[in-house]
């Protein structure tokens, strides 16, 4: 079964649906899935609930949807880079679901394995715990977080062969893998795709059994924060 498409929109048709759950791979500007991103916002889906570690930055990444006012819930660890997410929830116009930044990576890890829910002491005593079923365990409180199981998966990767087999650059290999496992259907975009059997499958970081479309994009490399030495 073919998993290549010539474009995002081309990966992303009859996928895209209002109100839905997205989960986005990517840390800041690093290993973000750009393309389909912007495929998404051409597509006008709108009501989306995004799980993503962060919201990219203004006019770029995720930053592109918050403009375009189609994401209604954002769950995330970190959103201090993005002045139009902070003016839509500081306004009420945005939801927020805070996440501790492990704690997101395995909820959506959980998720991809079929997990339903998991206990940690993260965010036990503070404002995360609210409204969660606490635990003990060994004398020691436990709060349970819930899996994620998003309609649809968005990554980027390096280099993918043709049955989907991933390999992820350095820091881009973040939240992408688990982002991948906990979607009903994994959408990626890559720098390259070489012919099966072509990859070390001991590099192989994530396993094509996880990706169902696969798409060549062409990426911009941005910096988010540049910071210099005073000459």
């Amino acid at each position: 079964m073919g998993k290549i498409y010539n474009s995002a929109a081309e990966a992303l048709d009859g996928l895209l649906f209002d109100g839905m759950l997205i989960a986005a791979g990517g840390f800041g500007l690093c290993g973000i899935p750009e393309n389909l991103i912007a495929a998404i916002r051409d597509a006008g889906t709108k009501d989306l609930t995004v799980a993503s570690n962060n919201a990219g930055v203004d006019g770029f990444g995720l930053g592109v949807l918050l403009e375009s006012r189609q994401v209604k819930k954002m769950m995330s660890s970190y959103v201090g880079e993005n002045d139009e997410f902070m003016r839509q929830y500081l306004s009420g116009e945005l939801e927020l679901e805070f996440n501790p930044q492990g704690t997101l990576a395995e909820r959506m890890r959980s998720g991809g394995c079929g997990i339903p829910g998991f206990y940690t002491k993260t965010g036990v005593g503070t404002v995360i715990a609210e409204g969660k079923e606490v635990k003990q365990f060994n004398g020691e409180d436990y709060i349970l977080e819930e899996g994620i199981f998003a309609d649809l998966s968005i990554v980027k990767a390096w280099k993918a062969d043709e049955t989907g087999n991933l390999v992820f650059r350095k820091t881009a290999r973040n939240f992408n893998p688990p982002a991948a496992m906990c979607g009903k259907v994994c959408v990626v975009e890559v720098e390259e795709i070489v012919p099966t059997g072509s990859l070390d499958p001991d590099l192989i970081h994530l396993p094509g059994i996880y990706v169902n479309r696969l798409v060549q994009g062409n990426f911009e490399k941005r910096i988010e924060q540049r910071t210099v030495r005073e000459a």
